[in-house]
């Protein structure tokens, strides 16, 4: 059983959880790669607003998809999301993608794309992936699995830093609202929902670090492998 496993790390978890700053750092620590598969879903959302498309059309969505090229590079010490060849990394982030990036999610042809190009990336190895059904649908193979969750209001106040970093200001209460409503849409979509693998590692980061974060999973990657 062991020799079936693949050297990935897959972090799942509720958006505001903590997922893409600790997979990142992760992946630093241990000289892995980082899959920002958030930022994947981030990127196509905004191709389809911009085109006004009717992502419940599955033909047209499926020829968009044929058509589109996300890329993940890092650039200067930093990771940039190509779009189409543009550098999309600052405006993914905005409050308008993050309320529609779950209904692009939801769509049965957006997820079997982007499985395909996940499990190309993860083949390999020595992988750190972050998501909502990593664990679960993506890498059901992952040597180690952990699942972040978080209070809604440390959530909320990590998702308003982000964003406020990214020059997108935005009220606190509308912000843990966002998260509440994203957490029940991906939680009861059809497809790939969000649920913690059974195999998982659980931990709660409301009052951690993203330090203490870190080393935890560090931590328990050495202890899967046999080694400190």
């Amino acid at each position: 059983m062991a020799e079936q496993q693949l050297d990935v790390i897959a972090i799942d978890g509720p958006a505001g959880s903590g997922k893409s700053t600790t997979a990142r750092l992760v992946a630093e620590r241990l000289k892995f790669t980082y899959l920002d598969t958030g930022a994947m879903y981030r990127a196509l959302t905004l191709k389809l607003l911009k085109l006004g498309v009717d992502v419940t059309d599955e033909v047209q969505l499926t020829k968009i998809l044929s058509e589109t090229r996300i890329e993940l590079k890092q650039q200067a010490g930093r990771w940039q999301v190509l779009l189409d060849g543009e550098n999309v990394t600052r405006q993914i982030r905005s409050e308008v993608i993050s309320q529609a990036v779950p209904m692009v999610a939801a769509q049965k042809p957006v997820r079997e794309w982007m499985l395909k190009f996940q499990r190309q990336a993860g083949a390999a190895g020595k992988i750190v992936a972050e998501g909502r059904d990593i664990g679960t649908v993506v890498f059901p193979e992952a040597r180690l699995k952990i699942f972040l969750t978080a209070s809604l209001e440390q959530r909320a106040r990590r998702r308003q830093k982000e964003l406020s970093r990214h020059d997108h200001p935005v009220d606190l209460a509308h912000v843990a609202q966002t998260l509440q409503q994203r957490d029940e849409e991906d939680s009861h979509r059809a497809y790939a929902p969000l649920r913690q693998a059974e195999d998982a590692i659980v931990l709660d980061t409301s009052n951690l670090t993203i330090e203490q974060q870190v080393d935890f999973v560090v931590e328990q990657w050495y202890r899967k492998i046999g080694r400190r």
